[in-house]
């Protein structure tokens, strides 16, 4: 049963769990050692350890792909389909665009925009296998311009190894866990080093993303999934269904409901006991909703949103939209009753792939915007650097720069 609290009451269930990233540190740092210098014997050695792999390559072959290609279900395909277009719109419209604006003392200053040369896209395939991710990743890197996109997978369903070649990715490796982002990492005969890491994974994936973070870029170390309801009127099953939609993917999922009614809080207590009477996967969500799950009854909305804020959830739900201008941290929020969270999961557009753990006070979810760079562009007249220059010595000078003074004046003589 999950529990109500009263909001005095919650601020040590609110209290993140402590992290097991240390120790995940400690058993991962070997392995990173073991990549760098032994390459794909090593990457090998430890799939067949951890993942049960009895094969003797990494890559998946092209044909393979392309047969589950031709073998998926049709209602799937057109799925993917549907979905691949939203997400593919909606990445578009989150590139940073190319622009110069000329200036009249003669300053000519803009940006152009390029895309990293690789990334790699780590797709979880443990107790549920996540086309939906590969989706998710694949797309904004080829919508910012990535030539090289690598695919990492542990168990590739043929949903997966399907979706990877409806997306012409040829790169798809069967290898997961640290040995995998190790090998993004780093490089080996057969695995590309990449300029970039993104996806989700279990806390020894999070773990190796937060150690190579210096050497190569992630997206961000992720934790347990989560989402925060407000509502103070709503249709308790919605909610319900909302809150177990998060909770049975993993047993230290968390979701949380946050409102003024006493009575939709025992009616969404009431709904989510019936529904796990036949959910599938309650083993998972019971477990979830007992352990790291909550409604939390305050006495405003207002105290809801700066609660929400502090914990700058994944998925952030608001029934009331006029909350909207308040929120200052969220990884993406779903408003409205027709808004369900598992819409955002698949094919509205924006990406499932988010901060979690309170990360979403830095950044938002991954987008197309993280696989460009934006440079910046400056072109000066001989005009524009004359009125620029008593400036530009004078503060050189202040900082003892003198190379940096004569650069510009030497420009000016004659």
């Amino acid at each position: 049963m999950i529990r109500v609290l009263d909001h005095s009451e919650a601020g040590d269930f609110f209290r993140r769990r402590a992290s097991r990233l240390g120790e995940a540190e400690r058993v991962v740092a070997p392995i990173f050692e073991a990549v760098r210098s032994r390459g794909d014997a090593a990457v090998l050695e430890y799939a067949r350890q951890f993942d049960g792999f009895t094969g003797d390559r990494l890559a998946v072959p092209a044909e393979d792909c392309q047969a589950a290609l031709e073998g998926l279900a049709p209602g799937f395909r057109s799925a993917v389909e549907a979905a691949a277009r939203n997400i593919c719109d909606y990445a578009q419209s989150q590139l940073p665009r190319e622009q110069f604006v000329e200036h009249a003392d003669g300053r000519r200053l803009g940006q152009i925009v390029r895309p990293l040369d690789s990334m790699g896209a780590y797709i979880p395939a443990g107790r549920y296998p996540l086309p939906s991710t590969l989706l998710m990743t694949a797309i904004p890197a080829q919508a910012a311009g990535v030539r090289t996109i690598a695919v990492a997978c542990p168990r590739p369903s043929p949903e997966i190894l399907g979706v990877a070649a409806y997306l012409r990715v040829p790169l798809v490796f069967r290898m997961g866990g640290a040995q995998a982002i190790a090998a993004f990492a780093f490089g080996t005969e057969t695995v590309p080093k990449v300029d970039r890491i993104v996806g989700p994974g279990n806390v020894y994936v999070a773990a190796a993303k937060k150690l190579i973070a210096g050497e190569t870029g992630i997206d961000f170390v992720a934790g347990p999934t989560e989402i925060v309801i407000i509502a103070a009127e709503a249709e308790p099953v919605l909610v319900a269904a909302d809150m177990l939609a998060q909770a049975e993917h993993d047993t230290e999922a968390s979701a949380i409901l946050l409102t003024t009614s006493r009575q939709l809080a025992e009616a969404v207590a009431a709904e989510i006991e019936s529904q796990l009477a036949t959910l599938p996967t309650a083993p998972v969500g019971r477990q979830a909703i007992a352990g790291n799950s909550a409604i939390v009854l305050v006495d405003s909305l207002e105290q809801a949103v700066e609660l929400s804020n502090q914990l700058a959830p994944e998925h952030l739900a608001l029934y009331e939209r006029s909350l909207l201008p308040a929120i200052r941290h969220a990884g993406s929020v779903f408003l409205g009753p027709s808004s369900p969270e598992a819409a955002g999961d698949y094919c509205s557009g924006p990406n499932h792939v988010l901060p979690t753990s309170g990360a979403a006070r830095l950044r938002g979810g991954l987008s197309a915007a993280d696989f460009v760079k934006v440079i910046s562009v400056q072109d000066l007249t001989p005009e524009a650097l004359t009125t620029l220059a008593p400036s530009i010595t004078t503060l050189a000078r202040a900082e003892g720069l003198e190379a940096h003074a004569r650069s510009v004046e030497v420009r000016l003589r004659g």
